[in-house]
C-alpha cells in the first residue's frame, strides 16, 4: 500500500500537527516491525512514538495510552522488560482517563449520496454527533478490554493490527482517525469473548 503524503496546508486545514503524524507513522512502522518480528527495531520505533506521545499529546489521550503498551510489549518481546507491568498500569489508566478526549472530539463531515442526506445530517448534527460520541466510547472500551486481558502475544497479533489498520483507516485527517489509530494499532490481542452460553 502506497503512503500517504499531506502537505502542510491540509494539516493545517485539518486541525493535525506534524507530531500527529509522526505518531501514527511511528505507531505503524512498530507494529510491521513486530509482524517481522524484528523486535530490536520495533522496541526502538515504539520509543520515538512513545516520545512523541509524551511530548507533544495531552496526558488522556488515547494515543499515548498505546504508545505505553506498545513500548512496553516490544520491551517484553526484545527481553529488556523490567518495567513493562507499570507501562501496561500506565497505558490502561490513560485509556480509562480518555473519555473527556473523547468528548471533545468532532464528529466528521462526511460527503453524502444525495441532498436529502445531507439536509439530514445538517437538521439532526446533535443525534449525528450522539451517535458518534457512541461509537467513539466503544471504541476506547473495546481498546481497555484489550489492555486489561493483555497476558499473551505474537507477532501475529502485529500483523492483524496492521491489516485492520490499513482496511479500516479513514482516508480524512479527522478526530476520528487519531482514536482509530491509537485502537487499531495497539498491539495487545483482542480480549477473549464472554462465554454466553
Amino acid at each position: 500500500m502506497a503512503a500517504e503524503t499531506w502537505s502542510a496546508q491540509e494539516l493545517l486545514n485539518a486541525g493535525w500537527s506534524e507530531a500527529d503524524l509522526a505518531w501514527e507513522a511511528a505507531a505503524e512502522r512498530t507494529a510491521e516491525a513486530v509482524a517481522q518480528q524484528n523486535y530490536l527495531l520495533a522496541k526502538d520505533v515504539a520509543g520515538q512514538a512513545l516520545q512523541i506521545a509524551r511530548a507533544d499529546f495531552e496526558p488522556i489521550d488515547p494515543r499515548l495510552g498505546t504508545s505505553l503498551a506498545n513500548y512496553g510489549l516490544c520491551l517484553s518481546l526484545s527481553n529488556y522488560g523490567e518495567e513493562n507491568a507499570f507501562l501496561f498500569c500506565e497505558a490502561i489508566d490513560v485509556w480509562r482517563r480518555s473519555a473527556p478526549w473523547i468528548a471533545r472530539m468532532d464528529a466528521p463531515r462526511v460527503a453524502r449520496s444525495s441532498l436529502f442526506h445531507m439536509r439530514m445530517e445538517a437538521r439532526h448534527r446533535d443525534t449525528y454527533r450522539a451517535r458518534w460520541q457512541q461509537r467513539w466510547q466503544e471504541i476506547a472500551a473495546e481498546a481497555t478490554m484489550r489492555l486489561e486481558a493483555l497476558n499473551a502475544f505474537n507477532s501475529a497479533s502485529a500483523a492483524d493490527a496492521m491489516a485492520h489498520w490499513r482496511c479500516e483507516r479513514p482516508a480524512m485527517l479527522n478526530d476520528t482517525r487519531k482514536l482509530m489509530a491509537a485502537a487499531f494499532l495497539l498491539l495487545a490481542p483482542p480480549a477473549p469473548k464472554a462465554d454466553t452460553r
